[in-house]
């Protein structure tokens, strides 16, 4: 709204009859406005209308904001919300429709109040905390793994227990409620029993801290339930809560992880890793206690509830629509496959710690299982074996088919040399043995079969993927074998003298 000295110089350059557009030159204002104040006929004062102070419209708002400063306290300094950062996401995110300046005076008023809270706590100093046989402490870690030779960065869950202090870590590629579940199900089986209470971090993904309120994930909510499992979180910046773990997750990285592991199995490297951990506390007395800590871990796995019979399945469930190619995409970049079968279908996923299980929805047969894949960049599983049926049907895709680009390069020069009627029975001997031998030892056989006959026979594959399947490993006997004999036998075919029994026994 314009001045009113201004709205009166118009209406009296209006009453003087110049042109709007004069009017508007030489006021500086647009000329819809200057037709606005000539054609207003009543410039009373008007009734303020009631207005909502800014303060109450970012009220709803405050614990979100409050939450996201909590996050940035565990955050690297240069990734942590600005004022303009959290008002964009209040914005865009949550529908705020208040000013920036109200959310920067906010966040400016929480920050100094957050840092006097800290500077009161460091002065009065912290409560020595007892901990009981039985409890236990959870966080992750962050370190450097070579899988096969290239060098991943991955995550670590840490479980410690404070009263003996020993530690045990299990390494995962992503922070997800399905890894600490999976991770937790590892130490309670390797120890024994349940702990009689878990304190967890904020960080960590079964639960997060809005405000005052802390929301569990799903899956977490089963798998406390399924082994009686109390828990607890522990207070914002209150690092003494939970100092034990924060310790041993430095401690494992230095002792367990460098120089950096290399490894090509993660499973078989965590079955490997609980036992490193343990080793790490033999001989070592408790650095307050001064008891040895295997002694006192004994008195932690004595206090365990017992494990129930069945182990929790620490996967979560989706439900996904495949593409006309059958294929479907989780976490937004990662796609995989369910089939040509299952084109424009629902297939029901298993997302677990470590793999992705497809399962028809309807009968809950196991489709296909892959490796999950993680991080930003996008990525392509899909298994060959699937779209191989489908090739034995139109083996006219062969030259853009996902089974062509799965194959080493030797045998596919050999199938694009084979007329049509071949190639089609090459590829039902590979489809066939694929599913009897498994798709690595079915390739291999097929392989073994060209570099030692020049062609694919259906006999030379079977027995060089059956070989290939074993291993390759050889009979050994606990006799030296006399070949000899076959020598001999074939004298005495070839019309040798004397009596056969006699010179195949000599």
């Amino acid at each position: 709204m314009i001045g009113v000295d201004k709205i009166e110089d118009i209406r009296r350059r209006g009453r003087r009859g110049e042109a709007v557009a004069s009017i508007a030159r030489e006021t500086g204002v647009s000329e819809p406005t200057v037709r606005k104040y000539l054609r207003m006929d009543d410039l009373s004062p008007s009734r303020p209308e009631a207005r909502v102070p800014e303060s109450e419209l970012l009220a709803p708002y405050a614990p979100r904001i409050d939450a996201w400063l909590d996050d940035d306290c565990r955050n690297w300094r240069k990734q942590r919300h600005t004022a303009t950062r959290v008002y964009v996401r209040l914005r865009d995110e949550l529908g705020y429709g208040g000013s920036y300046s109200t959310v920067q005076r906010y966040v400016k008023r929480r920050r100094e109040e957050m840092a006097e809270e800290r500077d009161r706590r460091d002065a009065q100093g912290y409560l020595q905390l007892e901990w009981l046989p039985g409890e236990c402490q959870v966080d992750f870690g962050e370190a450097d793994f070579r899988v096969r030779g290239v060098v991943t960065r991955g995550r670590y869950l840490t479980v410690t227990f404070p009263h003996s202090n020993v530690g045990l870590t299990q390494v995962f590629w992503g922070e997800t409620s399905e890894c600490v579940c999976q991770g937790l199900r590892n130490v309670f089986e390797f120890v024994g029993g349940v702990p009689r209470r878990a304190v967890f971090d904020n960080a960590t993904e079964v639960g997060r801290r809005v405000g005052p309120e802390v929301r569990l994930s799903e899956l977490f909510r089963r798998f406390s339930a399924h082994y009686g499992l109390d828990y607890t979180f522990t207070n914002p910046y209150s690092g003494n809560e939970k100092g034990n773990v924060e310790n041993k997750v430095g401690c494992h990285r230095r002792n367990l992880f460098v120089p950096v592991p290399s490894f090509h199995d993660v499973r078989a490297f965590n079955g490997r890793l609980l036992g490193d951990c343990l080793d790490l506390s033999a001989g070592k007395r408790h650095y307050r206690l001064g008891t040895p800590e295997l002694e006192l871990f004994g008195e932690d796995r004595a206090a365990l509830s017992p494990l129930p019979e069945a182990p929790f399945s620490c996967v979560r469930w989706e439900t996904r629509r495949c593409s006309k190619q059958g294929t479907f995409t989780l976490g937004g970049v990662h796609r995989y496959s369910a089939g040509p079968a299952y084109a424009r279908r629902e297939v029901a996923v298993a997302l677990g710690a470590f793999d992705v299980t497809v399962c028809d929805c309807g009968t809950g047969e196991v489709v296909a299982a892959y490796d999950r894949e993680w991080g930003e960049a996008p990525t392509d599983s899909s298994d060959p074996t699937l779209q191989l049926r489908l090739l034995c049907m139109r083996p006219a895709g062969w030259r853009d088919s996902s089974v062509r680009a799965s194959l080493p390069a030797e045998l596919v020069s050999f199938l694009d040399g084979e007329p049509a009627d071949r190639l089609h029975a090459d590829l039902r001997v590979l489809r066939d043995e694929s599913s009897e031998r498994g798709w690595a030892a079915a390739v291999e056989g097929m392989l073994r079969a060209v570099r030692a006959t020049g062609s694919i026979d259906r006999a030379t594959v079977a027995v060089s993927a059956a070989r290939a399947q074993a291993g390759d490993e050889r009979v050994e006997y606990d006799e030296l074998v006399d070949l000899g004999v076959y020598d001999r036998a074939l004298r005495v075919l070839e019309g040798g003298e004397g009596n056969a029994d006699d010179q195949l026994g000599a």
